[in-house]
């Protein structure tokens, strides 16, 4: 981590020839060095190309041009007829059994019937009410830390908060928050050794997972069905679009991707705004003289920062003509990987871009995904949490810093924080 200053004067050596953005030690490697490839293959022309990642048992695939230019990632992000994601939305091959189901690899029109079902409970007039329920969990969170001093930032704050609000949502009981956040760790963190061990197959680890979940919400579906409340699940399986409702497979999937984009992107966005305040005390002192005038600004640009989501792919539909990317001809089959990071830091679209800061204005990031069909469903709802988690810490325990160094998540997925040691004048419940 490092502030604007210190990004100006650092100079990495790269040599690209060495580099493979398919390789899972390279996502481990300091984040300077990540940025400073990234930099080095935006300075590139045309489009780098790189063989798809090893990934369990799966074969692998033709491999995938990488995008670090904010352009090209809009480029694609706007011609989702050209680029398909049915195909897949990640490096390496999964398959087809996982890809069927998800609605981040769905095509139109599956994707909009899909999207329209489900959007109701993520609209702007639907996240606002969850405003009390939001603050009020902020509140307890803070309160059972305040008086310790101490704590593990990602587990007793970060993750807290987007768990608690998705399982609210959904009617999850208490009871099932900590197998939810165990499995969604292993599905989101099958290249990490600490969630999947060297010897184990991580596709087979992915799989037993998202089954895991699927299972759980089918049994909740079935007493929903039975005897249905207010909650999202009860919603959804009543909600029908010119005559259509969600089947049980879909709700399944559907919960499976809640659980993990909404639940794991939130709480690597708050990890990495504690530890940025941390590196940068200056922004911290910008935030706090402001709070209600700055949070806006500062929650969009922790997601800028962070860029939670490090990629996601895209392929050229088999019936597309050739079309033309940054100068190269890509044709059906083609595979681009969008690193949302990348295009964060683009120079053409933000003004020091490797530094953080809290007042940015404007920042045009794609931290939620570009636009166009597959633009995160959950956003305003990711900025309601992000917003009250940091209103609360601010305001109660103003001085919360690190105290250690972030132990990251080894994955090419997600830029993930699995634990931050913090600390803090204690104060009373």
């Amino acid at each position: 981590m490092i502030c604007r200053e210190e990004a100006e004067r650092m100079t990495v050596p790269i040599e690209l020839d060495a580099v493979d953005l398919s390789d899972n030690d390279f996502w481990t490697k300091p984040l300077e060095y990540r940025h400073a490839v990234f930099n080095a293959l935006r300075a590139q022309p045309g489009l780098p190309h790189f063989a798809s990642p090893e990934f369990g048992s799966a074969p692998r695939g033709r491999g995938y041009y990488a995008l670090t230019r904010m352009d090209d990632v809009l480029a694609v992000s706007r011609n989702p007829s050209v680029f398909i994601s049915g195909k897949g939305n990640v490096a390496m091959e999964v398959p087809a059994e996982f890809l069927d189901q998800s609605l981040i690899t769905m095509d139109n029109p599956r994707h909009a019937r899909l999207r329209r079902i489900v959007s109701r409970g993520f609209t702007m007039k639907a996240v606002t009410a969850l405003m009390d329920n939001a603050s009020q969990m902020a509140k307890q969170i803070v309160d059972e830390v305040v008086e310790r001093g101490e704590c593990d930032a990602v587990v007793d704050i970060s993750a807290k908060l987007p768990l608690g609000i998705i399982c609210n949502m959904m009617g999850i009981p208490d009871s099932q928050q900590q197998f939810v956040f165990e499995q969604t760790n292993v599905m989101l963190g099958v290249q990490d050794p600490e969630y999947v061990g060297e010897q184990n197959d991580a596709m087979l680890a992915m799989s037993v997972a998202s089954q895991e979940l699927a299972d759980l919400m089918h049994e909740l579906a079935t007493l929903r069905a039975k005897n249905p409340t207010d909650d999202l699940i009860s919603k959804l399986l009543s909600a029908e679009v010119n005559g259509e409702a969600l089947t049980p497979s879909e709700l399944a999937h559907f919960f499976i991707l809640l659980t993990g984009a909404g639940t794991e992107t939130t709480r690597n966005a708050i990890s990495w705004g504690i530890q940025l305040l941390t590196q940068s005390p200056e922004q911290r002192e910008a935030w706090l003289s402001d709070i209600d005038g700055v949070t806006p600004t500062a929650v969009e640009e922790i997601v800028r920062w962070s860029s939670p989501v490090i990629s996601q792919r895209r392929t050229v539909a088999e019936d597309a003509e050739p079309v033309k990317l940054a100068g190269q001809l890509l044709g059906p089959g083609d595979k681009v990987l969008m690193f949302y990071g990348a295009a964060n830091r683009d120079p053409n679209y933000f003004v020091h871009p490797e530094g953080f800061d809290v007042r940015r204005s404007p920042n045009p990031h794609v931290g939620y995904g570009g636009p166009g069909p597959h633009f995160c469903l959950g956003a305003h709802l990711a900025r309601l949490e992000i917003s009250v988690m940091f209103r609360e810490l601010l305001t109660r325990i103003p001085d919360i810093h690190a105290t250690g160094e972030p132990a990251r998540l080894k994955s090419p997925l997600i830029n993930g924080i699995k634990r931050l040691p913090v600390a803090f004048t204690p104060g009373a419940r």
